[in-house]
């Protein structure tokens, strides 16, 4: 069973949220964005890909990702 996916945010003393997804690979981490807006009630002004990304998913990460898919 692999890690389950992390989000970690940080809201800085000035109020500026920032959040960074770990343990996801690919693009899938993209499928966050729209859900930390919506927990944060928050818009996107920047974002950047982390070393995840150019990972390779394994078949437990692909079918975590479909689960989210469904809510």
């Amino acid at each position: 069973m692999t890690d389950p996916v992390e989000l970690h945010v940080r809201v800085g003393v000035d109020g500026v949220v920032t959040a960074e997804t770990r343990k996801v690979t690919g693009v899938a981490c993209l499928d966050y964005i729209a859900v930390l807006e919506d927990l944060l009630e928050a818009t996107t002004t920047d974002s950047a890909y982390t070393a995840d990304y150019t990972r390779t998913a394994t078949q437990q990460e692909l079918d975590n990702r479909n689960d989210l898919r469904q809510y």
